[in-house]
């Protein structure tokens, strides 16, 4: 026993290994990093810490308001959730600069640019999309990030934003968390929106877990809140025993994982529960939206297609 338990180590650590040997300043290592941390060693950890980060951006009345008009969470919760992940996995799955990735930024700012979003809030979500994960896997993680992974996470975010036009973004993971702490110190407080869109995305997260996790869903999704957030959504606290008990169960986990798991030898691939037979990035988008953002998209497409013609025949000619 004590033979296989050596032998799941030093195989766990694989992954780690080959991180430490890239350079998270260069862009392919950066994205290597990225696929490693993300889709190998953390894609469990890295959808909770992504799921805290929706909570947290609840926490701000001007984006709850606007995400509670909208009703998307109401009328097309899941569908919403699935294509917010989409997003981070097309992002990631070629590197961030490729075709692909662009291709869905593209798309998701045309998504965006039907809302008056202030470049602050942008700043914002952004920064819990990065700030999330990190202090998840940090307390409930098989193993605490390597400078390297931070680095890499960070450049990520940032490239991330800068391909949704965001401005004035940090360039180190301290800078990112000093963002969210300030903005959250000065904008946190509850209105009936942030409590609304929170149990609409609960009620959504019990619909997607597995049903051994559906009774107590919601008590349990409250526990791991901290304080500043619970009071900002309008969630009742629970018992401190429950909150012991979340906290000690996740961080068994991270003890069996360490010890007893095996690295993943393929990139783990989401299931979402509106396309279970995969999706195309067409298909993504609010519904009411799809049949505009398509036409866009296909006028888009014209457009550089002529414009590469003509510079074709331009230099034809020259």
């Amino acid at each position: 026993m004590r033979l296989g338990v050596r032998v799941a180590r030093r195989g766990r650590f694989d992954n780690l290994a080959e991180i430490r040997t890239l350079d998270p300043y260069d862009d392919a290592d950066r994205d290597r990093i990225v696929t490693l941390t993300g889709r190998h060693d953390f894609p469990w950890d890295l959808d909770q810490g992504t799921a805290i980060a929706f909570l947290r951006d609840y926490g701000v009345p001007s984006i709850a308001r606007l995400l509670d008009r909208t009703k998307q969470f109401e009328g097309d919760g899941i569908k919403r959730y699935d294509d917010t992940l989409i997003f981070q996995e097309e992002a990631i799955a070629d590197g961030i600069d490729s075709p692909r990735a662009k291709a869905a930024t593209e798309r998701l700012n045309r998504i965006h640019g039907h809302y008056a979003i202030p470049n602050h809030e942008f700043q914002y979500v952004l920064a819990t999309t990065l700030v999330g994960p990190v202090r998840w896997i940090e307390k409930y993680g098989w193993r605490r990030l390597d400078p390297v992974e931070l680095v890499a996470l960070t450049r990520f975010t940032t490239r991330f934003g800068e391909l949704m036009n965001i401005t004035g973004l940090p360039d180190t993971y301290d800078g990112y968390l000093r963002l969210l702490v300030d903005y959250e110190r000065e904008h946190f407080a509850h209105d009936p929106a942030n409590t609304r869109v929170t149990e609409a995305t609960i009620r959504i997260g019990r619909q997607t877990a597995p049903w051994y996790l559906r009774l107590g869903f919601r008590r349990v999704t409250i526990a791991l809140m901290d304080e500043p957030l619970r009071e900002a959504l309008g969630m009742p606290r629970q018992p401190r025993a429950l909150v012991a008990g979340v906290d000690l169960g996740l961080r068994a986990r991270a003890r069996v994982l360490r010890h007893l798991a095996t690295p993943r030898t393929a990139p783990y691939e989401r299931v979402h529960p509106t396309y279970p037979d995969g999706y195309r990035l067409d298909q993504v988008g609010p519904s009411k939206m799809l049949d505009e953002l398509n036409k866009q998209q296909t006028t888009q497409q014209t457009t550089q297609q002529t414009t590469q013609q003509s510079d074709t025949k331009e230099h034809s000619v020259a």
